[in-house]
């Protein structure tokens, strides 16, 4: 309303307004939020050429390609929007409950998840944890084809060089890391399965409790490529 009558100096009703963007093919939606910055353009089309090829090698059976990364979930809904009954409001409690339930996943590309859960924040040698245990399963099985996890340049991965030193034994237990360029979070493909579980596939009733959230996150995680 603002803008059109700074610009033309004319009011018109709320109304009227959003019959003229409905003619014009908007809808009113979520937006969405995206990392702040751009990756470089170089680097980007160099990184996802070299993805492209391992993602073949492992159509090949040549590798494990894995993605790696974190995601948290607490009481805070991530859907605010809810199809109700006219003249009903579906209500959620303001909880003052601060908990946070951090998790780090190690997927392949046909669902196969690997997933840690912490109620303390995620650092980098809790990274390191979690690869180590990557490693020691896979030697339990004896696998025997190298495996090459994809993760991001998030400051818990690059900022402390404990994962940096631990690469080149990685390499040696037939771990590797690709690095993926910043600002690139569409090139890993579990940021697909984060967004699933916080947006599609929660109900309101699992916001109710700390102890609903939980369980709700625990049974999706441990029933993925299954039921979810």
């Amino acid at each position: 309303l603002e803008k059109i009558t700074a610009a033309w100096g004319i009011k018109i009703s709320k109304d009227k307004i959003k019959r003229i963007l409905k003619s014009l093919e908007m809808s009113w939606r979520r937006v969405r939020k995206v990392v702040g910055g751009q990756p470089d353009p170089i680097e980007y089309k160099a990184k996802k050429e070299a993805l492209e090829e391992l993602k073949r090698q492992d159509e090949q059976g040549e590798i494990d390609l894995r993605y790696l990364d974190e995601s948290g979930f607490c009481l805070v809904p991530n859907v605010p929007y809810a199809w109700q009954d006219k003249g009903e409001t579906i209500e959620l409690e303001s909880s003052s409950n601060r908990k946070r339930l951090n998790t780090l996943g190690i997927m392949n590309r046909n669902n196969d998840l690997r997933v840690y859960t912490f109620e303390c924040q995620i650092n980098s040698d809790l990274v390191v944890a979690c690869i180590d245990d990557f490693c020691k399963s896979r030697e339990e099985l004896e696998i025997e084809i190298k495996a090459v996890i994809v993760m991001d340049q998030a400051s818990i991965h690059t900022s402390d060089q404990i994962v940096y030193e631990k690469q080149e034994e990685w390499r040696e237990r037939g771990v590797e890391l690709f690095w993926l360029p910043t600002y690139s979070p569409e090139l890993n493909l579990i940021e697909i399965l984060w967004r699933f579980i916080k947006y599609e596939w929660i109900e309101i009733s699992d916001y109710k409790s700390w102890s609903s959230l939980v369980e709700y996150v625990e049974r999706v995680l441990r029933e993925f490529g299954d039921e979810y």
